[in-house]
């Protein structure tokens, strides 16, 4: 539990994609590592492998991202890159647009949003205080904070903003109603979880950040 909060912080506080891939492979390989406490528990064990599976996916396309930004705009850094890609792309230039698709894909595997959502509901056999830290306040989150924290990205690739905020409605609606049938008390929470992520994922798309980011901080 303790290297998960430090690799939150990690990714949080980071300056530039090196730190922040960091910290986002960290806190993967802290997810399989707390779902799989019961490790003679066939369903935790392949739980945990099915997060890590997921949440590598979206490691490789946030590598794939910087490794594009890097190509591009010659520097890792934030604000650096912030500064050349508005003066570098033009609004729905092809680069830019497949940058944020990429980072994309790495959020949504961190958010369990549609299609990369399987693993979360899953993830509830780990113990209660993991799932209460990780899978429905901490870690889940991290995709929303990816694309607010990327916004001068999004902004250049209208595009990919608006499939952003498409998964995440399919994501809301999917997520609440397959929670109607569910029996399972904590999976009902991972599929609650999921929806409302959906909602600060449209927030944040749509540029309206003060509803998203404060749906993220209250929920959390």
């Amino acid at each position: 539990l303790n290297f998960f909060v430090f690799s939150m912080l990690l990714l949080v506080l980071a300056g530039n994609f090196v730190i922040l891939i960091v910290g986002w492979a960290f806190v993967g390989f802290a997810s399989y590592a707390l779902i799989s406490y019961w490790y003679r528990r066939h369903t935790a064990t392949a739980a945990g492998m099915k997060a890590f599976v997921i949440n590598v996916v979206g490691d490789v396309a946030l590598v794939f991202a910087a490794f594009f930004v890097f190509r591009e705009l010659g520097t890792f850094d934030f604000l650096d890159s912030f500064d050349a890609a508005r003066e570098t792309f033009t609004t729905n230039e092809g680069v830019v647009v497949a940058i944020c698709c990429l980072m994309l894909v790495g959020a949504f595997a961190k958010s369990a949003q549609v299609p990369l959502h399987t693993w979360l509901p899953d993830a509830m056999e780990g113990p209660t205080p993991v799932s209460a830290l990780i899978h429905a306040a901490t870690m889940v989150t991290a995709g929303v904070y990816l694309i607010a924290r990327m916004f001068p990205y999004f902004e250049l690739a209208p595009t990919a903003a608006d499939i952003a905020a498409f998964i995440g409605l399919a994501t809301l609606l999917i997520a609440a109603t397959i929670a109607l049938v569910v029996t399972d008390l904590k999976r009902i929470i991972a599929y609650s979880t999921m929806s409302q992520i959906g909602y600060m994922v449209v927030g944040v798309s749509i540029g309206a950040y003060v509803g998203g980011l404060f749906h993220l901080m209250t929920h959390a």
